[in-house]
């Protein structure tokens, strides 16, 4: 009878030990496409996000932002660090709950237009609306640019320099860029100035925004938030500080403006 009931007791241990084992909560950090080129950055933020929080996190940089978005609407807990578009559509699709965000004086950008010097910007948007080139999937690129078209701008490329070299090449009357980007890649287009469209080139779309899918617990959540808060050298940030989703309204409206349905939005 002895023997038995240490063994009951055993078992009873190895179950609970098991149990626990499986209610571990692995969560992945994802990263867009352009974190290619960062990887060691990816991988430093969620080791310190890991080690700060007690929470399990794997690191990974998407292919795509489908692939972000088929993993937010998964039963698996998932993390992403990523501007406002792809947020703004988390948000509409009521995929996740926003975290934190990273303050470093650019933490919000607006879509700016260049074109050709000696061009007149307003005339180009009036009569050529459906030549003016844009990043896909980009509040600067593509919804500033269907927003100050009322949807008809129709050059879609894969970033901002193509946007650049297609009105370059001729191929666009005008492209809209990010304000930050072009204050930095300027001067290889000098051809090419810019102008702020009125109610469309305003620093509202806010980047670098970590949020948290739907899956992942409420306490994981509240770890990870203080974690964040704690190590915000990992970010490069000069601090990080709690997300208010309200922030997103200013790139859902450029959506509804350039008829973007974030619901439906394909890549």
């Amino acid at each position: 009878m002895k023997k038995l009931f240490v063994l009951m007791i055993a078992a009873s241990m190895l179950f609970s030990v098991t149990g626990t084992a499986l209610a571990v909560e692995i969560v992945t950090c994802w990263f867009p496409p352009s974190w290619n080129a960062k990887v060691e950055k990816a991988q430093a933020i969620t080791k310190a996000l890991a080690d700060e929080s007690g929470v399990i996190i794997r690191s990974r940089i998407a292919n795509d932002y489908p692939e972000i978005l088929d993993a937010f609407s998964s039963s698996s807990p998932n993390l992403v660090y990523v501007g406002s578009f792809v947020q703004a559509v988390i948000k509409a699709r009521g995929l996740g709950t926003p975290l934190v965000q990273n303050i470093d004086g650019k933490e919000l950008y607006a879509g700016i237009m260049v074109y050709p010097k000696g061009q007149d910007p307003q005339k180009i948007l009036e009569q050529s609306p459906g030549k003016i080139a844009f990043a896909a999937a980009a509040s600067s690129g593509e919804s500033a640019a269907k927003a100050a078209t009322g949807g008809k701008a129709a050059i879609k490329v894969a970033s901002h320099g193509a946007a650049c070299e297609a009105v370059e090449s001729g191929e666009a009357k005008a492209a809209m860029v990010k304000n930050w980007w072009w204050e930095s890649n300027s001067v290889n287009h000098p051809s090419l100035v810019s102008y702020e469209v009125p109610g469309i080139s305003l620093k509202g779309n806010p980047d670098n925004v970590l949020t948290a899918s739907k899956a992942v617990s409420e306490e994981t959540r509240t770890k990870i938030t203080k974690a964040a808060l704690v190590r915000k050298d990992v970010f490069g940030a000069n601090k990080m500080v709690p997300f208010d989703p309200a922030r997103l309204d200013f790139s859902l409206e450029l959506m509804r403006r350039g008829n973007i349905d974030p619901l439906t939005y394909a890549w």
